[in-house]
């Protein structure tokens, strides 16, 4: 059974059964009725995925894999804020009148600055850095870039990878300040999943293990019902989930270089109440 299934089946029982209730308290986001969206939480969630083991998509809510995987290349690799760059509409709500999401999540990544090497962006860094000085403690990229909050539609979630290199062998750590399980987790975990193999293929190392790290791990109020549903549906073996082994630079990947193989998965979630 797929390994990513029982952590997540575990986080949420945890959460449900011994979460932290907003209930009661002033929040921020709301339902498209105007009501309040309270969550219950736990903090400081830690999960790790060893990609030599299996790719970790769930089975017990499938992930859209390709569509993940598109979002990614276009936070990493076109490092666009423009939501006409994406091939999907899931930032549609965020854009702004000139057609971006503001100075947040892509735009981020293709701010230069001067390394020790010269001037680049922090992903070319990150590439930099695996091919020349692979054993570095500092390969790292950080979008959350207090300066231009003001100037973010959304403030981003995930805002941080950190690489480490243990002998021929790639490694992540996810930092992300908060995070809608239901929604949004094994989407995030099977993006930087596909990120930590990219990197690991065109620097010549094997992916390795991923951590991801959660700062607010909630499940919003109208989800419960949802979560313990889909806890109880049954599991199956992770699928097979390959990159185009032809590809050697970063930016040559496309969404057609990702391979998903043997997929057994239940039916999808539909019309999830989003909290806005």
């Amino acid at each position: 059974m797929s390994k990513a299934d029982k952590l997540f089946v575990s986080m949420c029982e945890d959460i449900i059964a011994n979460g932290f209730s907003t209930e009661g308290q002033k929040v921020r986001p709301h339902w498209p009725d105007g009501t309040p969206a309270h969550t219950i939480k736990n903090f400081g969630v830690v999960n790790r995925y060893d990609l030599q083991e299996e790719f970790p998509a769930l089975t017990v809510r499938p992930t859209a894999i390709k569509l993940a995987f598109d979002e990614l290349l276009w936070i990493w690799q076109k490092k666009s804020n423009r939501v006409s760059d994406l091939g999907s509409h899931i930032w549609d709500e965020w854009a702004g009148e000139d057609g971006t999401i503001g100075k947040a999540y892509g735009y981020q990544l293709g701010v230069k600055y001067k390394f020790k090497q010269g001037e680049m962006d922090q992903v070319d860094n990150i590439l930099w850095l695996l091919e020349h000085d692979k054993y570095s403690r500092r390969i790292m990229a950080n979008m959350y870039n207090f300066a231009d909050l003001s100037e973010m539609n959304l403030e981003p979630c995930a805002y941080s990878m950190t690489f480490n290199v243990k002998g021929d062998t790639l490694n992540a750590i996810l930092n992300q300040r908060s995070q809608d399980i239901l929604t949004a987790n094994n989407w995030n975990v099977v993006q930087y999943a596909l990120l930590l193999m990219m990197f690991a293929q065109v620097s010549g190392l094997k992916a390795g293990e991923l951590v991801h790290v959660i700062s607010d791990a909630h499940i919003y109020d109208r989800h419960v019902d949802i979560v313990k549903e889909l806890i109880e549906r049954p599991q199956y073996p992770a699928p097979k989930v390959t990159l185009n082994p032809e590809v050697k630079n970063f930016y040559d990947f496309t969404v057609d270089d990702l391979i998903v193989e043997d997929y057994q998965k239940n039916p999808q979630v539909k019309n999830i109440p989003v909290a806005i």
